[in-house]
């Protein structure tokens, strides 16, 4: 398992890539990544990650400028766009956090 991994982040290679070159699902390759960060990090402790920020327009002052986007390790993104309701965004926070 973690020879694998090792080896799909030490290749440079985009998840799908890396899985065509060695003929694996993608569905398998993020298992195993998710079991290795599963060993490697004990429940309740986070990591760091980098964020990047992006230059957006500006919106109008009558529009309340409130956005929000998370890349996941997954590829997946959470958006959370001007009048959002917080309790549902809490909710999330707390699904994904005992995922």
């Amino acid at each position: 398992m973690e020879g694998l991994v090792a080896e799909y982040e030490a290749s440079g290679l985009g998840r799908q890539a890396f899985c065509n070159k060695h003929g694996l699902s993608l569905s398998t390759l993020n298992r195993h990544r998710k079991r290795q960060q599963m060993v490697s990090e004990p429940a309740g402790t986070s990591r760091w990650v980098a964020v990047e920020l992006s230059e957006t327009e500006q919106a109008p002052a009558s529009q309340p400028n409130s956005e929000l986007s998370v890349l996941l390790s997954s590829g997946r993104r959470i958006e959370v766009r001007g009048g959002f309701d917080p309790k549902v965004l809490q909710q999330l926070v707390r699904v994904l956090e005992q995922a």
